[in-house]
């Protein structure tokens, strides 16, 4: 007989507040080392089932993460934090990154100057080792963490940054079409969310959320949603350019899905030739 496996089941008529409960439930942080554990698992049963685990997003930290394993790191510290947070509530988060970069220029490379999350556990790190965290995560790869080994990473990687940028002001421009301010609107008047959330914080609803605050108009969003995009997306170039087993495909003007998709199988036979 298979053991029990713990879940949780809500019921109720129509309207009675399963929805609301549930998200309250799931309210918690996902971090680096959640996503690992899941993409594992799954990735486990998609290759039972004789499937490709096919793994895309642009969260490189997680990549980093699954790739290269998890780095030993302190546990989190809530009085260390609450200081932290008690310092950014006085002179803001832009100004911890500033100190970041000063101890740890290579994370705060990596970091937003808004990523309240990230620069709140690099400084964590910082006061409860005296080391900076890019130090002890390059350690960690050096002594061999665990990482997930036999795939093929395929980085996407424009050559022109003009025609990268253009493709970002073009897809803000079809998101304001399709009622983008519209939907933060609704999602302001929920009441249980706030611009400190993660999901709050993504590029996009960050400045739609302080737009609606300042009465400021679809000009001035567009231009700051894109400039917030464009340095995302530079970022994640950073984190993309210090993995030295990428498989680096250009995506720049002439490029088709079905192209890319033949340079992508072409990387993975060259490693798998039976695949």
């Amino acid at each position: 007989m298979l053991p029990p496996i713990p879940f949780i089941a809500l019921a109720g008529p129509t309207a009675s507040g399963k929805s609301a409960l549930a998200l309250a439930l799931a309210r918690e942080p996902y971090s680096a080392a959640d996503f690992v554990r899941d993409a594992r698992r799954l990735m486990a049963e998609i290759r039972a089932r004789g499937r490709l685990p096919l793994l895309v997003g642009g969260t490189m930290m997680y990549f980093h993460a699954l790739l290269h394993g998890l780095d030993a790191l302190p546990a989190a510290d809530a009085a260390v934090r609450q200081r932290i947070e008690a310092r950014a509530a006085r002179c803001g988060w832009a100004a911890l990154h500033r100190i970041l970069s000063r101890i740890d220029p290579q994370a705060a490379a990596r970091i937003a100057p808004q990523d309240s999350q990230r620069i709140g556990r690099a400084l964590e790190v910082w006061l409860l080792t005296g080391r900076p965290l890019s130090a002890l995560q390059k350690r960690q790869g050096e002594q061999g963490a665990q990482g997930e080994q036999g795939g093929v990473l395929c980085a996407l990687e424009p050559h022109r940054r003009a025609w990268l940028h253009a493709r970002i002001a073009a897809r803000f421009d079809a998101m304001l079409a399709a009622g983008f301010v519209d939907e933060v609107r609704r999602l302001r008047a929920r009441g249980d969310l706030s611009p400190a959330l993660p999901s709050m914080r993504c590029v996009g609803y960050r400045q739609a959320w302080q737009a609606l605050d300042e009465g400021r108009d679809a000009a001035w969003l567009r231009e700051k949603a894109c400039a917030a995009t464009r340095q995302l997306a530079k970022r994640q170039l950073t984190w993309l350019r210090a993995m030295p087993q990428r498989r680096s495909i250009c995506v720049d003007e002439g490029s088709t899905a079905e192209g890319l998709a033949g340079e992508v199988v072409r990387a993975l036979k060259s490693v798998y030739p039976s695949v």
